[in-house]
C-alpha cells in the first residue's frame, strides 16, 4: 500500500497541523505537505467537505476546482462575504451549506475511519484512482476507503457487475459465476454490496480467493444492508469497502443512484445482470456509456421481466456476454483472449467430402448394393466401393450379403445420414 493510509492516520491524530485547525480557517502561509503530495489543511478541509457537500454536487466540484477545498471551506464558514461571490452560490443554498458546516470535526473523522482500518483518499494522492477525474466536476471530494489493497492499481483492473435486487435463482448462479470467474482472471470485481446481483458477484469473487471492492452509499463503517454485515466485513478484511460519505453516515435513495457513478468511473466496463426498464444498474450502465466505458449484458429468458432492461441494453450500445472470459477480452489487454466456441465435433465431422456423399446414399432403413450407392452419391462404382470400406473401418456401415447398411448405434439413434453419430 502507498503512504496514503499513513498520511489519513496521522491527519485523524492531528498530524504536523496547528492546533485548532480545522480547515475552516488556518493561515494561508500553512504548506505543510504529507507524502501523498496533499498538504494537511487540504486533506482536513476536503474531509470536512464530504459532510457539507453532497456526493455529485456539480457546483461544489466547480468551485473545489477553481479555489481548492481549504479556500472553499474557509468561505463557506466565514462570513466575510467571500462565498456570496462564488459563481452560482445562493442565499438558500449558502444557508443550507453553513448549516451543515456547524459542528463539523474533520480529525473527528479521520479518526473514525481510522479506528475501523481505514483513511481518507484525496485528488492528489497516490492512491486517488485518476480515472475519477472523467467525472468532472461530479468527481468525489474524496473517498473514505477501509482495506489494506492500494485503491488505485485494484481500480486500474476492475470490472463492475452489477444488477436487480430481487434477482432470480439464475441471475445469483450468473453473478456469482462471473465474479469468481473474473477474480480467477486476475480482475477485482466492484458492485455495491446490495442484496441480490451484487451480493452474489461479490461472494463469487471471495469464494475463487480473488479481489472484490464495494461501492457503498453511506459511511464505510457503516453495514448497509444490515444483512450483508458479514459480507462488508470480510470485504474490509479481504478486499476494499469505499464511499463518498463520512463515517457514520446514512444511505439516501438519491445517494444510491449517484454512488452509481463511482462504480461507472472507476472500473473498466460494468456487467449487468438482469434488471428491469428501470433500474438503477441501468443508470450505472449508461454512466459507463458516455464515459466511455465498455458496458456488457447477460441475456435471461425473452419473457422475464427482470431481463427487460438488459436486452434492451444489449439492443442498443450493450456487449452480450456470457462468462468471464467473454468480459476479459472485451476489457482486457492484448492477448486476453476468449476461447473459440463451438459444438462438439462429431465423427461424421472428420468424413471427407466424398465419403460424406456416399454415408448419405446409405439409406436408413434396409441395405443397397454398391453400383445404388454411387449412382446416388454420384461417383463411380470403384470409388463408392472404396468409401464403403472405409466407411466400413470407421464403424459407419457394414456388409449385409451382398450390399450394405448402416450401422446400429448404442445409442439408438441410426439417422447416420443427418450426422447424428
Amino acid at each position: 500500500m502507498t503512504g496514503t493510509g499513513a498520511e489519513g492516520r496521522g491527519a485523524a491524530a492531528g498530524g504536523a497541523g496547528p492546533a485548532g485547525d480545522n480547515g475552516a480557517g488556518a493561515a494561508p502561509q500553512h504548506r505543510v505537505r504529507m507524502p501523498g503530495g496533499v498538504s494537511e489543511r487540504e486533506r482536513l478541509a476536503r474531509a470536512a467537505l464530504t459532510r457539507v457537500l453532497e456526493p455529485g454536487d456539480e457546483r461544489g466540484g466547480r468551485w473545489l476546482r477553481e479555489c481548492g477545498g481549504a479556500e472553499l471551506m474557509r468561505r463557506i464558514t466565514d462570513r466575510d462575504g467571500s462565498a456570496e461571490r462564488l459563481s452560482g452560490m445562493t442565499v438558500r443554498r449558502l444557508a443550507g451549506y453553513r448549516l451543515r458546516a456547524v459542528g463539523v470535526d474533520p480529525e473527528r473523522d479521520l479518526a473514525a475511519v481510522a479506528a475501523v482500518g481505514g483513511r481518507f483518499v484525496c485528488p492528489g494522492d497516490r492512491e486517488w484512482p485518476s480515472q475519477l477525474d472523467d467525472l468532472g466536476d461530479a468527481r468525489p471530494t474524496g473517498l473514505w476507503v477501509r482495506g489494506k489493497a492500494d485503491l488505485r492499481l485494484w481500480a486500474l483492473r476492475s470490472v463492475a457487475v452489477v444488477g436487480a435486487r430481487a434477482c432470480t435463482p439464475y441471475g445469483a448462479h450468473m453473478a456469482t459465476t462471473l465474479g469468481a470467474g473474473l477474480a480467477e482472471l486476475g480482475w477485482v470485481v466492484v458492485s455495491g454490496a446490495a442484496f441480490g446481483v451484487d451480493g452474489a458477484a461479490h461472494r463469487g469473487a471471495l469464494a475463487a480467493g480473488g479481489a472484490t471492492m464495494a461501492v457503498l452509499a453511506c459511511g464505510v463503517d457503516v453495514a448497509y444492508p444490515r444483512g450483508h454485515a458479514e459480507l462488508i466485513g470480510r470485504m474490509a478484511e479481504q478486499g476494499l469497502v469505499i464511499g463518498e460519505l463520512p463515517p457514520a453516515d446514512h444511505p439516501t435513495r438519491s445517494r444510491f443512484i449517484l454512488r452509481n457513478r463511482v462504480i461507472a468511473a472507476l472500473t473498466r466496463g460494468t456487467v449487468v445482470v438482469e434488471a428491469e426498464y428501470r433500474s438503477g444498474s441501468l443508470a450505472t450502465a449508461r454512466g459507463a456509456q458516455r464515459l466511455g466505458r465498455f458496458v456488457m449484458g447477460v441475456p435471461g429468458p425473452a419473457t422475464s421481466g427482470l431481463s427487460a432492461g438488459v436486452h434492451e441494453l444489449l439492443r442498443g450500445e450493450g456487449v452480450l456476454v456470457t462468462d468471464a472470459a467473454e468480459v476479459a477480452e472485451l476489457v482486457g489487454d492484448i492477448g486476453e483472449l476468449a476461447p473459440p466456441r463451438r459444438g462438439p465435433v462429431l465423427p461424421r465431422d472428420l468424413l471427407d467430402a466424398v465419403c460424406g456423399r456416399v454415408l448419405d446414399a446409405v439409406p436408413a432403413g434396409g441395405a443397397v448394393n454398391g453400383r445404388e450407392v454411387a449412382r446416388a452419391a454420384g461417383t463411380s462404382a470403384d470409388e463408392a466401393l472404396g468409401k464403403l470400406y472405409e466407411l466400413h473401418s470407421l464403424g459407419f456401415v457394414e456388409r449385409d450379403g451382398d450390399g450394405w447398411k448402416l450401422t446400429r448405434r448404442p445409442t439408438g439413434n441410426d439417422d447416420a445420414r443427418r450426422g447424428d453419430c
